[in-house]
């Protein structure tokens, strides 16, 4: 089963000719997520081969305009393409009335529903679930009220040998139960154990999402172990008064909650228009946390099943 990331922004407020503001595109088990989505992120997906009308819910952690100023003009974009199906949109209090506006102003009817589904942003729990996924939000410590995320993939069921079973003269409808690490007892009596049938299913995975926040260690309790965390790197430590005042994060910083939180992977993103590229971001992150990088605009993350 896939699950991959493809980075559609990685600046912070002021966009460059090479980083867009944020916004990321989640692909997982035949699920299409967004994950914010400040200007230019429909060009973005346009560009990067990505389909647009797959999207179906896009999660919106606060309300500054380079989270969010690309989300009524994408909608937008998917009305003139035909889109009839529903788009939910999840965000923090405030959301819809946002969209509704600039929507009326306009004059514009779309001929699909948007369904904004806002929640608390200083308090954590579940936004989305079906029977393959969780999508959890949680707060971080930003200058307005901010969520982060964590997608995972739910266990999944044990991989049959489908070829023993059927030489074995296994009953198909037993199939479901022994995937499920159920022994059956069939018609004669006779144990049928899952162990001999199926094998461990593919490791479920998980992706951590933190942009905007300060160095704030209470949500290591929400992101432990994930896979992949991408955190906001906004500046290097020379800037580190300024990371205060603005209430973001250095590199160093984003390693470090990397290094209590145990995750597998540390992504650095929202970086300042300042910079030209990651590698002080790098040198200052990898003495706290080794497997930490920088990533670009057009990126695609595997996260590998």
């Amino acid at each position: 089963m896939s699950f991959s990331v493809t980075i559609l922004g990685s600046g912070s407020a002021v966009p460059t000719s090479s980083r867009n503001p944020t916004s990321q595109h989640i692909e997982c088990n035949g699920r299409y997520f967004l994950i914010d989505c400040g200007e230019g992120t429909q060009m973005q997906i346009r560009k990067l081969g990505l389909k647009l009308q797959r999207i179906d819910r896009i999660f919106i952690s606060h309300l500054h305009g380079d989270h969010y100023f690309g989300l009524v003009g994408l909608l937008s974009t998917m009305h003139m393409m035909g889109r009839t199906k529903p788009v939910n949109v999840y965000g923090p209090l405030g959301l819809k009335d946002i969209v509704e506006i600039q929507l009326q102003a306009a004059g514009s009817r779309l001929a699909f529903t948007v369904n904004v589904i806002e929640h608390e942003p200083e308090s954590s729990g579940v936004l989305y679930e079906d029977a393959k996924h969780v999508v959890r939000y949680f707060p971080l410590s930003h200058k307005i009220p901010t969520s982060g995320f964590l997608i995972s993939q739910k266990e999944r069921e044990r991989v049959l040998n489908v070829e023993k079973a059927r030489a074995d003269k296994v009953r198909i409808e037993y199939y479901h139960q022994l995937k499920k690490s159920q022994d059956v007892i069939d018609e004669k009596g006779q144990t049928i154990s899952f162990m001999e049938y199926t094998s461990e299913p593919p490791i479920s995975r998980s992706y951590a999402f933190c942009s905007d926040t300060r160095y704030h260690v209470p949500i290591i309790e929400f992101i432990k172990g994930a896979d992949i965390l991408y955190h906001e790197a906004t500046f290097t430590d020379k800037l580190l008064d300024r990371a205060k005042t603005t209430r973001h994060s250095t590199a160093s910083q984003a390693a470090l909650i990397a290094s209590k939180a145990e995750v597998g992977q540390l992504l650095m993103g929202h970086l300042s228009a300042r910079y030209d590229n990651g590698d002080q971001h790098e040198f200052e992150a990898k003495p706290i946390f080794e497997n930490s990088r920088y990533v670009n605009d057009g990126e695609v993350i595997n996260i590998e099943a």
